[in-house]
C-alpha cells in the first residue's frame, strides 16, 4: 500500500490517518486512481493505494474507479483480490464503486444489447448492470443529476461508456436516476455500506458524492 504521492506506508490493521479522518483505499487495478485519491482528501479522507489482498485489512473503506470491468475483474482474479475484495465487503468494509467499478460490485451484467455478460464480478450488490448502457465512447455525456441525501444542488456527473441498473433487489435504495426517451434509468444506488455510481465524480471537480461516502464510512466506523 502506498499513500500519495510515492512514500511507502504500511499501517497496521484498520490504523486511521493521524488526524482520526477515515482512511480510505483506492482500488489501483486500472482507471483515475490519483484523481480519486485527490476527491477523498478534497471529502476530508485520508487515501491510500490498494493493490494487494492484505491492503484491505488496514483501510476503513474502499473506492473501485472506472476503467474497463472485465479488465480490473480479470485482474483482481489474477492477484488474488476477487474473493478478498468479496469477503471484506460482506464483513462490512464500506465501498464506492464507479462506473466499472459498479459493474463490479453488481451481482450480474449485461451487454449493451441484453445479453448475459459473462465475467469476473464482486457481485455484493443486489443489482443487474447493463454495461456500456447509453452508448460507446462518442455517445459520452454530462449532466446535473440530483441525488438523493446530497445538498447543494445537483451534481455534475461525466458519463463514459456508461452502465445504467437495469433491475435493483428490494435493499436496494435508487439515489439518481437520469431521463432516457425510454424512461429513466437508474445511475446511483446504495444497499448497506456499498455505494455505486455509473457516472465518474473524480472528473468533475464536485467532491460531494465523495463527500457523502465518507460519512457513510465513518458512520460505519462509529458503529463498531
Amino acid at each position: 500500500m502506498q499513500r500519495i504521492p510515492g512514500e511507502a506506508f504500511t499501517p497496521a490493521a484498520g490504523e486511521a490517518a493521524a488526524d482520526g479522518a477515515p482512511l480510505v483505499g483506492v482500488l489501483a487495478l486500472q482507471g483515475d486512481v490519483l484523481e480519486h485519491v485527490s476527491m477523498l482528501r478534497k471529502a476530508g479522507a485520508e487515501a491510500v493505494v490498494v493493490k494487494r489482498p492484505e491492503d484491505l485489512d488496514a483501510v476503513d473503506g474502499l473506492v473501485i474507479p472506472g476503467g474497463e470491468s472485465t479488465t480490473i475483474g480479470k485482474l483482481a482474479e489474477m492477484y488474488g483480490l476477487l474473493d478478498p475484495l468479496r469477503k471484506s465487503i460482506d464483513e462490512g468494509l464500506p465501498v464506492l464503486g464507479t462506473c466499472a467499478g459498479a459493474i463490479l460490485l453488481s451481482r450480474k451484467t449485461l451487454f449493451a444489447d441484453g445479453t448475459p455478460a459473462d465475467q469476473p464480478l464482486v457481485a455484493v450488490l443486489d443489482a443487474v448492470t447493463r454495461r456500456n448502457a447509453f452508448g460507446r465512447q462518442v455517445a459520452s455525456f454530462e449532466h446535473d443529476l440530483e441525488v438523493a441525501g446530497i445538498d447543494g444542488g445537483p451534481v455534475h456527473a461525466v458519463f463514459i461508456r456508461a452502465p445504467w441498473f437495469e433491475e435493483v433487489g428490494s435493499a436496494v435504495t435508487v439515489l439518481a436516476a437520469v431521463g432516457t426517451p425510454d424512461g429513466k434509468r437508474t445511475v446511483v444506488v446504495r444497499q448497506g455500506a456499498v455505494m455505486a455510481a455509473a457516472f465518474h465524480p473524480e472528473l468533475s471537480g464536485d467532491a460531494r458524492l465523495h463527500a457523502a461516502f465518507v460519512k457513510m464510512v465513518n458512520e460505519v466506523r462509529g458503529g463498531q
